[in-house]
C-alpha cells in the first residue's frame, strides 16, 4: 500500500494557541489557502481511497483534496481524530503545559495517553492495510494521531511518539507499506507546496 498522510490546514485555534483535541476546529484564512495548495499538489496523484478524521478542520481539508478526485471514495472516521485532551480542550496551551510540569503527562486525568493513541493508530493502520494492500490511500489527520501513525509505520512504540518530527499543517508524508508491515519512506513532512 502507498499511504499518503497529511494534516489539516491551520485553524483559528492553532493561531491562538487553543487546545482542540476532539473539538471541531475552524480553518483560518491561511488554513483554507493551505488546504487548496495541498489539494493542487495532490491533483495528479492516483488516490484510490481517502480516509479523514470526522472533525471539521480535517473534513474541510479533505473536501478540498477530494474536489480533484471526485470518483475516489471519501470516508470520515473517528479513528483519525486528534488525541482526546479531555478537560483541556478549548483552553490555552499554556495551561496544559503548566499542568504537565506539575504532574507529568501520565498524571493528566481525562487525557488520552500515548499508549492509547498509539493502539488506536496501529489498529486502524492494520485494518486499512489489510483492506487496501495494493492501493494508494490518503489519510487526513491531525498533529497527534499522525505522529502515532508514523510511530506505528516505522516500528516504533508509544514511548517514541514525542520524538517524531512535528507534522506541519498540510505537510505530506508518503510511505510504501508491505504485507509484512515493512516500509519505505518516499517523502516526509514536506511542505514545498506552501512555499
Amino acid at each position: 500500500m502507498l499511504l499518503i498522510i497529511t494534516r489539516h490546514g491551520e485553524t483559528e485555534e492553532n493561531r491562538n494557541n487553543i487546545i482542540q483535541g476532539h473539538l471541531p476546529g475552524t480553518l483560518s484564512g491561511e488554513g483554507i489557502s493551505q488546504a487548496k495548495k495541498v489539494a493542487l499538489r495532490l491533483k495528479t496523484e492516483k488516490i484510490d481511497y481517502i480516509y479523514a478524521s470526522d472533525l471539521a478542520r480535517a473534513v474541510d481539508t479533505a473536501k478540498e483534496i477530494a474536489k480533484y478526485h471526485p470518483s475516489t471514495p471519501l470516508q470520515f472516521v473517528e479513528e483519525l481524530r486528534e488525541k482526546n485532551l479531555g478537560k483541556w480542550q478549548g483552553k490555552e496551551r499554556s495551561e496544559l503545559e503548566a499542568a504537565k510540569k506539575q504532574v507529568g503527562e501520565g498524571g493528566l486525568e481525562t487525557v488520552e495517553t500515548p499508549k492509547e493513541i498509539f493502539a488506536r493508530a496501529e489498529k486502524f493502520l492494520h485494518a486499512v492495510l489489510s483492506k487496501h494492500l495494493h492501493d494508494t490511500v490518503l489519510f487526513v489527520g491531525h498533529y497527534g494521531i499522525n505522529k502515532a501513525l508514523i510511530a506505528a509505520i516505522t516500528g516504533k512504540g508509544p514511548q517514541d511518539i514525542q520524538g517524531i518530527e512535528k507534522p506541519r499543517n498540510t505537510s505530506l508524508s508518503i510511505f510504501e507499506i508491505g504485507e509484512e508491515k515493512d516500509h519505505t519512506i518516499h517523502l516526509f513532512n514536506c511542505v514545498k507546496h506552501l512555499e
